[in-house]
């Protein structure tokens, strides 16, 4: 297990604090100006443990965007506060707009930390006092987390503003334009490409060093990227070159995300979090994901006032199979109180484990997984050549869940089944927004999502306590398929143009 600690890191300033002895370990207080920072092999390790503690900023609300706007998950509503309504509800109702502060802040955040990659990368080359094979696994990793942020901004955006070198003058941010989706991915398979290169694999780092970025974790998100750019060729032989670097699934499904189990043999990728103390390193995924109301019920702690986020819809909890083992891992349908009454709104159960401060847990965030990459690799086979050799990885999956293994399907109910196979697999995830985009037409999508937010209305997952639905709560249309760019961003760079029909 490795515990990744905060970098307060602005070029032109860097914060620098210290913590205790972790691969993103911080030397003394002090303030260095950039120009002056990057002098040694200690200061690069600095800057990029600095874009290892962005990664925390990111995931930490992702589940907006990828899950709630999804038919995975939906909202608990408070009649009495409902001041998210235009956040994050917006998300689940299908009403983003580009004033959307939830938007904003993800953008913005993506192009801070790509800012300080960039930096890094173009003052590493610079530094002689390092050992060559370090600072060659220095740039593969700060390759792959821009690679990472990337490839989140295109799916989520469509073609964005793409740079990969530091800006000359601030004001030369006003005067960027948005890349084809065809070149910002070919950066990102560039980036990756040459992470893959360069990176370990995993079972070469020292345990102090477990959690970073590994040659499996290039590779993953390669196979990822070819697979959503529908080149299942090259998917193909990417993925297989994963089987090859000693990952395996973890037997038991619950203990793939323990705690105590971090960056387990079945962890691809995983963004560091650590709770029980007080070095703001913690997550806090189970207060966020908790019914209302439910306090210590859920979390243990009875000081404890969950926010009702993220709640598993009656789809999701259908969509499992009788007998399926990962179901009471992945959620829970409802919560005993402390009168003893047992209150039925589901939730998230997979990131709920035994911490000692309340608010403060010690969950890491799975990006990608081994399950994942043999779900991919029978997705791309099927796709390229049908399901004859794809059943070998999807049935690995299904053995561990204790379910019957798949065998005779068309090349279409062979689709239907990886569907399937990774809502379930990979729920709350992150991954459910991007599977839907991937896989089916935008025509399919809208179909599917409306469907969804019809039967909803219908029958809501959770008591709505009297609010009615407004008219175009749950109307999907195909354009929303990408988000908008914020306003403020066009606004301030005239350069920029939006996303059709926002």
């Amino acid at each position: 297990m490795k515990n990744i600690y905060k970098l307060s890191f602005i070029i032109g300033m860097l914060a620098i604090t210290s913590c205790k002895k972790t691969f993103l370990d911080l030397s003394d207080p002090t303030k260095k100006t950039a120009d002056k920072f990057y002098q040694n092999e200690q200061e690069i390790q600095q800057a990029v443990s600095g874009a290892y503690s962005s990664l925390q900023d990111h995931v930490n609300s992702q589940y907006i965007f990828a899950e709630m706007s999804s038919d995975n998950t939906t909202i608990q509503l408070d009649p009495s506060d409902r001041g998210q309504t235009d956040r994050v509800e917006a998300f689940e109702f299908w009403n983003v707009t580009a004033t959307n502060a939830n938007i904003a802040d993800m953008y913005n955040q993506c192009y801070n930390a790509l800012y300080n990659i960039n930096y890094a990368l173009a003052k590493i080359d610079g530094v002689t006092a390092i050992d060559a094979k370090k600072k060659a696994q220095y740039q593969g990793e700060l390759e792959f987390m821009r690679a990472y942020y990337y490839f989140n901004l295109v799916r989520y955006f469509g073609g964005v503003v793409l740079i990969t070198q530091p800006l000359a003058t601030s004001s030369d941010a006003f005067k960027t334009v948005r890349s084809s989706e065809a070149d910002v991915y070919a950066q990102i398979i560039k980036d990756l490409t040459d992470a893959a290169a360069k990176l370990p694999a995993k079972s070469e780092y020292a345990a102090a060093d477990l959690g970073r970025a590994s040659k499996g974790s290039a590779l993953g998100l390669l196979g990822k990227v070819y697979l959503t750019t529908k080149d299942y060729a090259k998917a193909t032989s990417t993925l297989q070159q994963v089987l090859t670097l000693g990952y395996s699934l973890v037997g038991d499904y619950a203990s793939v995300f323990d705690p105590n189990n971090k960056n387990n043999s079945e962890s691809v990728f995983e963004v560091q979090y650590q709770g029980g103390n007080n070095l703001g390193e913690w997550s806090n995924f189970i207060y966020i994901f908790a019914p209302r109301g439910s306090e210590g019920a859920v979390t243990g702690f009875s000081t404890s006032r969950p926010q009702g986020w993220n709640i598993p819809t009656k789809s999701i909890i259908s969509e499992f199979e009788p007998n399926d083992k990962r179901k009471a891992v992945s959620l829970k349908e409802g919560y005993t109180n402390a009168a003893g009454t047992f209150v039925g709104i589901p939730f998230i159960n997979k990131y709920n484990h035994p911490h000692t401060i309340v608010g403060r847990t010690d969950d890491d965030w799975p990006v990608l997984r081994y399950s994942d990459v043999l779900l991919m690799l029978a997705e791309s086979i099927n796709e390229a050549s049908g399901p004859a050799t794809a059943y070998t990885y999807i049935n690995q999956v299904r053995a561990r869940a204790g379910l019957a293994a798949l065998s005779g399907l068309s090349q279409e109910t062979f689709r239907t089944a990886i569907r399937h196979e990774r809502r379930v697999e990979l729920a709350f995830e992150n991954d459910r927004w991007f599977d839907l985009k991937r896989a089916l037409t935008i025509d399919q999508m809208t179909a599917l999502l409306n469907a969804h937010g019809q039967a909803e209305k219908a029958s809501p997952t959770v008591d709505r306590g009297g609010v009615p639905f407004a008219p175009t709560d749950y109307k999907f249309d195909g354009y929303e398929a990408l988000y908008p760019i914020p306003d403020r961003q066009i606004f301030l760079d005239h350069n920029l143009k939006q996303n059709p029909g926002y």
